[in-house]
């Protein structure tokens, strides 16, 4: 008998206005934040009638992790975002009462359906839409996976969530993250006629925090994420250590057949600190759009006077490379943002030298691109006090082949370690990098695929400067071209 549907009666918070924190410097305003509170992975991501929706962790109670909900909001552009009400609450006494985390959301013949965690414990649950996404009624036999395979749930530490699923010949599949203890993370595989009844089919993958041959994989495997590239697919997986703290999300690529994944490539796929979570979806004209969870690094005391806390990555595209490598870029949409304009080519620098462009914002684009076969590090650096008190440097380094970030004069209660990535660089090729700054987001793409986030915090209302530098030898700045950005509100 097929178990009916209870509406989602329980309370749902109305949202701040979002003017109450235009005014923060730190706020990003072409980054999708809330318009308050507590943001955490993107969910739900689904593209229904011409326009994506994205849903996400959300504390409607404070800028910290607590009483899980879903939020809300959608785009027709992939630039411009319009709120939602909250679409999901947990429910009192049900099998998300502690929280509705992290899940997926699928066409099922026509009705929007979200596939969540409910916790404690973790569960699978189910929500369905009737009316364009806009309310959430609960499946009455929540949950529709109670726990892991006793084999599983024996070694798991109760860890046992992110459903990720989709539609692949006459069935749906799922992908669904855990662990063995002391071991590594694990990805389940499931399959199910209807989404309501599931079968346990494998292992889909497991991993040895020991061993880690293309990233260190941890003690435990959050959001996975099985995408189709043809021939290949990609699994991405965010990587929890034995102490429970966030590390980077990575993803392995090889061959899918028949339920069986054997990856032969692999990577970190964002690099920094505050990359997490990553979610993605196919857009209707064929592209995988993928949004990750830009985590804060600021204390929980600067969140909590602030009123908010995470926003989400620029929404990427995501191709995968001959050599199985993922690569990541910015949506072709985002260039309409585009304002203020300045351009400069052919600029030599001397050993030692700084140039200060014209441009400022707390909101840029930077595209610079260096001549190759250089021997001293060289850069730019950006949120630069006109004093140079106070700045991010953005450094390449030939000899050591990587990138780094650097924050000087920064707060020492803000202040971050330095952050680095691998960078090929060869002599025939130049560095071209795509700089991303808004207000304490940083978003760094190369050419080579690298992709690095982090976050910065200026203290100085005039840390607004963008330079480019040079270490012992000269370079040359073959083309750069900075770009004032609109507000996506």
């Amino acid at each position: 008998m097929v178990k009916p549907m209870m509406p989602n009666d329980n309370f749902i918070p109305e949202l701040t206005d979002r003017a109450q924190l235009a005014a923060d410097p730190h706020r990003p305003v072409f980054h999708f934040a809330p318009p308050a509170n507590w943001l955490n992975d993107p969910n739900g991501l689904i593209h229904w009638d011409g326009t994506l929706h994205l849903f996400y962790q959300y504390n409607p109670n404070g800028p910290f992790h607590g009483t899980i909900h879903w939020g809300h909001a959608s785009s027709q552009d992939l630039v411009y975002w319009r709120d939602h009400p909250v679409a999901l609450a947990p429910t009192p006494g049900g099998p998300d009462a502690e929280g509705c985390w992290s899940g997926c959301a699928v066409d099922n013949n026509g009705t929007p359906t979200f596939v969540y965690t409910g916790v404690n414990p973790q569960t699978v649950c189910l929500a369905v839409s009737t009316d364009d996404l806009e309310s959430w009624q609960k499946y009455a036999g929540n949950p529709v996976i109670a726990a892991p395979p006793p084999e599983i749930a024996a070694h798991s530490g109760h860890d046992f969530r992110d459903p990720y699923v989709w539609r692949e010949g006459d069935a749906w599949w799922m992908v669904i993250g855990a662990r063995r203890e002391g071991v590594g993370g694990l990805v389940l595989l499931y399959r199910s006629a209807n989404l309501t009844q599931w079968e346990f089919v494998r292992v889909l993958l497991a991993g040895d925090e020991q061993t880690s041959p293309f990233f260190y994989e941890g003690a435990m495997w959050e959001c996975p994420n099985l995408l189709d590239f043809g021939e290949r697919r990609a699994l991405i997986i965010s990587v929890q250590d034995a102490q429970w703290r966030l590390q980077h999300a990575g993803y392995f690529s090889g061959r899918y057949d028949n339920g069986a994944f054997t990856p032969d490539a692999g990577g970190v796929l964002v690099y920094g600190h505050s990359f997490y979570a990553p979610q993605a979806t196919r857009l209707a004209d064929g592209r995988i759009l993928l949004f990750g969870w830009l985590r804060e690094t600021r204390p929980q005391a600067a969140a909590q006077m602030a009123g908010w806390s995470g926003c989400m990555s620029l929404p990427l595209i995501v191709t995968l490379q001959p050599n199985g490598k993922l690569h990541l870029a910015p949506a072709p949409e985002l260039e309409t943002l585009r304002r203020d304009a300045w351009t400069l080519s052919d600029l030599p620098l001397a050993p030692h030298t700084q140039h200060r462009l014209e441009i400022t914002g707390a909101a840029l684009e930077i595209e610079v691109t260096f001549e190759a076969d250089q021997l001293d590090d060289y850069g730019l650096a950006v949120c630069c006090s006109p004093d140079g008190a106070e700045q991010t440097r953005i450094v390449v380094k030939p000899e050591q082949g990587e990138l780094w970030v650097e924050h000087i004069g920064a707060d020492p209660a803000l202040a971050l370690p330095g952050e680095r990535a691998p960078l090929t660089l060869t002599p025939a090729q130049p560095v071209r990098l795509r700089v991303f700054v808004d207000g304490s987001v940083l978003e760094i793409f190369a050419d080579d695929g690298l992709c690095l986030t982090t976050r910065l915090y200026p203290q100085r209302a005039d840390s607004q400067g963008v330079v480019l530098f040079t270490a012992g030898t000269p370079v040359d700045v073959r083309y750069a071209s900075v770009w004032t950005l609109a507000s996506v509100w």
